[in-house]
């Protein structure tokens, strides 16, 4: 559906033996470990997320300026103005917050809430900014030429990989103390 450019497959692997020395981490901790990495993952599916909305934003701002109706540039009519305005805000948001949790990360500070934080908003965010995108667009929208329905695409696996917007909701309300 998306993000033709990854080739993701199943790998299964049976009966297999691992020599001591190739072993990484702790073995008594991989679950642990495995966590960790989910959480420095969301930080980069966010930045994913985010890179794909400026993308799709910055066609259809291109767009507003080369489309006219009734005479005038589409980006002079309000609704459009409106609707890149919120573009431009939510991904500024989603990029402070990647850039925030990333930080954590770097810093080796506590970073899991920022991080399903940031991989939550960015994700969605991207959606609708490439929902916004199309709208913007119109009927050429839909049209491969216009690259913003594979932006789309693409984008929906953002909010399902790393652990989907549901997990993260949990993951986050786990990290601000509600009860279990």
């Amino acid at each position: 559906m998306g993000v033709r450019g990854s080739n993701t497959t199943e790998l299964v692997l049976e009966d297999v033996m691992i020599p001591e020395e190739n072993l990484l981490g702790d073995s008594e901790k991989g679950f642990h470990q495995f966590l960790e990495t989910l959480d420095g993952g969301r930080i980069s599916i966010g930045a994913l997320a985010v890179g794909i909305a400026q993308a799709a934003y910055e066609r259809a701002l291109n767009y507003s300026k080369e489309r006219k109706q009734f005479g005038e540039q589409i980006g002079k009519f309000q609704s459009i103005q409106f609707k890149l305005a919120d573009m431009a805000m939510q991904i500024e948001l989603a990029r402070t917050m990647v850039h925030k949790a990333a930080w954590l990360k770097d810093e080796k500070k506590p970073f899991k809430k920022e991080a399903a934080f940031a991989k939550l908003y960015a994700s969605e965010m991207a959606t609708k900014v490439c929902n916004d995108a199309i709208q913007i667009h119109g009927g050429s929208g839909y049209m491969r030429e216009f690259e913003v329905e594979r932006m789309l695409r693409d984008t929906k696996l953002m909010e399902i990989g790393e652990g989907t917007s549901e997990i993260q909701r949990m993951v986050i309300s786990r990290e601000i103390g509600c009860p279990m």
